[in-house]
């Protein structure tokens, strides 16, 4: 049934319009006076307001202010009632964003005309919406699961195509096989020829791997020139040496590009499961170290993973070893990498990143240590560690008179589903007196997909007390956007992966204008992560991205650098497009 709230402080008016639109089979509320009439419109999240204009204390156009300034109430239907019908007196109330008028005396069919008419057109705007957000997702649903590239299944689809390719009932000589395949020389090739043949030829492969296995295997490529493969069958008819000498037979054949012709081959590492890994990632890892074995040999050919390949194994412990006492011995460093107002130019938060500078090795890079942090119950103590540095820090240089900024902190979902995350939260909070909403936590999609109940009654406590969520890598996880109503996000991030294409890759620069118009119709502010160059930034501003963050501003800096860079009041305007090098320039984060 249709809501309608009717604000109104003459009673005899109201009574009659209650009475009127009831019958009509309308659900009607009533409010007396405009402050009890903003209440009401948050209690009861009514299809349409009517409001008189002429009202003590608080007026219509001050009502529809305070809705507008609403995110849960300001794309609601507004028709104001008035005595006057003066010209002035209504575009004042347009220009605030009344959707109709209706002057008094007015008949029945006038109010029921202006009521069927604003909701047939908030009808078809929410239709609109619902297609767009449809579109939306299928084109996120293809970002999320193909390389926009190759047109092939990216690693996300290639892990439920490694698991149906292990079937519930195998048979005793049932085989399945995991291929890792990169191409030799293809750096070199990408550099001598440029980005658009590099392209080309990551196109072509995909099509001859296609060409060569057919229906007999499943190809997603999972990063640049490297490819997965999974085979599997009986051991009788599955010859997977035939198999992998024919792909590197026809990939060895000349690619011809605009009559320029040019040769590569690959390498390939097998692994089998379970023998060689129970877990995917396992088992990719062992078929890479595979693959590396088949490249030292000179490349162009396969190897089937053998134990003594693997001296990684050995490598990680000795790290997490040494990870374990990074923390005592001050070894872990907080950077901090500013984002920026796309709007004012100014610097208005930042994101905290883990370093480690390892005493024999120098920086280790974040891909590597922190998933070591995620996998022992090192996360926690790290994790407090890094929040209480960075919102010390940035109440000191609060303290100082630096301008006032945010600080954005990773957590990790082992953080996020711990029963003492929010006291632990709460603690460091008032410990280091950094103001609430000077907070905000960043979470990746994978994040909350384990306990969805769980985790959403944590961020909607942390939300209550003004801290800010962000949602982290948006577009590169597991969710839609349906993730976007269900939690209480106040910031989506759009992931690097989208960003560094804009201008060249079509699909990258619709499902990014997309993302950004969807975020903003659902209010949530928009930072793009990653933005190097002066034409992907041009783009963000042109389709009114909120914030930036990337090296064409400014590389992760250690606490002083990011002081003085406060402190001098660098804008947007006035930066010199160069990309920053780092020892260690990996975006993971804890």
């Amino acid at each position: 049934m249709t809501k309608i709230l009717i604000i109104e402080d003459d009673k005899t008016v109201m009574a009659s319009a209650r009475d009127l639109l009831e019958a009509e089979g309308y659900d009607v509320s009533t409010a007396e006076n405009g402050r009890r009439g903003v209440e009401m419109a948050r209690q009861v999240r009514p299809d349409l307001i009517i409001c008189d204009v002429m009202m003590p204390e608080v007026d219509g156009h001050h009502v529809l202010m305070a809705l507008r300034e609403l995110s849960e109430t300001n794309a609601i239907p507004f028709i104001f009632l008035t005595a006057k019908a003066d010209k002035s007196d209504i575009r004042q109330g347009m220009k605030l964003g009344a959707d109709d008028y209706l002057t008094k005396p007015y008949t029945r069919m006038d109010l029921l005309d202006a009521i069927s008419s604003r909701l047939a057109k908030q009808n078809t705007l929410n239709q609109h919406f619902n297609s767009q957000l449809r579109q939306v997702e299928a084109r996120l649903h293809y970002a999320l699961y193909y390389d926009t590239l190759t047109g092939l299944p990216n690693r996300l689809l290639f892990r439920d195509q490694f698991l149906k390719a292990l079937p519930a009932q195998s048979p005793a000589d049932w085989v399945v096989a995991v291929v890792y395949l990169s191409l030799d020389r293809y750096n070199q090739i990408s550099n001598n020829l440029g980005p658009e043949y590099a392209n080309l030829l990551l196109k072509a492969v995909a099509g001859r791997l296609k060409e060569t296995l057919g229906e007999q295997a499943s190809i997603s490529r999972l990063q640049t020139d490297e490819f997965a493969l999974v085979l599997s069958g009986s051991s009788v008819t599955l010859n997977l040496a035939q198999t992998c000498q024919s792909i590197l037979v026809n990939l060895a054949q000349p690619y011809n590009f605009d009559q320029l012709e040019v040769y590569t081959t690959a390498s390939l590492g097998i692994g089998f499961y379970p023998d060689d890994g129970s877990e995917l990632e396992g088992l990719l890892d062992n078929a890479r170290v595979s693959m590396l074995q088949a490249r030292k040999q000179g490349g162009n050919k396969f190897e089937f993973y053998q134990p003594s390949y693997s001296t990684r194994s050995i490598d990680l412990v000795k790290l997490e070893t040494g990870l374990r006492h990074a923390l005592e011995r001050n070894e872990l460093e907080v950077y901090y990498q500013p984002q920026v107002s796309i709007q004012h130019g100014n610097i208005v938060g930042a994101e905290a990143l883990l370093r480690w500078k390892h005493p024999e090795r120098g920086y280790i890079s974040p891909a590597i240590f922190i998933p070591l942090i995620e996998e022992t119950a090192l996360i926690h103590e790290i994790g407090d560690w890094v929040l209480k540095t960075a919102c010390s820090k940035v109440k000191s240089w609060q303290e100082a008179g630096l301008p006032p900024i945010h600080i954005a902190v990773n957590v990790s979902s082992h953080q996020i589903y711990h029963p003492n995350f929010l006291s632990n939260v709460s603690r460091i909070v008032q410990e280091t007196g950094l103001p609430l909403q000077n907070l905000e936590l960043e979470l990746t999609e994978s994040a909350l997909l384990h306990e969805v109940v769980t985790a959403n009654a944590v961020l909607r406590r942390l939300r209550a007390v003004g801290i800010q969520i962000a949602i982290d890598d948006f577009g590169t996880g597991y969710s839609s956007l349906s993730y976007l109503k269900q939690f209480p996000f106040d910031t989506l991030k759009i992931d690097r992966l989208f960003i560094q294409n804009i201008g060249q890759d079509p699909e990258s620069s619709a499902i990014t204008l997309a993302t950004i118009q969807m975020a903003h119709s659902l209010n949530l502010k928009v930072i793009a992560e990653g933005v190097e160059t002066e034409s992907e930034l041009d783009f963000l501003r042109k389709h009114d991205c909120d914030e930036i963050q990337g090296y064409y501003f400014s590389r992760p800096l250690p606490e002083g650098e990011f002081e003085k860079l406060l402190a001098s009041s660098k804008r947007l305007d006035n930066v010199e497009a160069t990309v920053n090098t780092f020892d260690n320039p990996s975006p993971a984060t804890v």
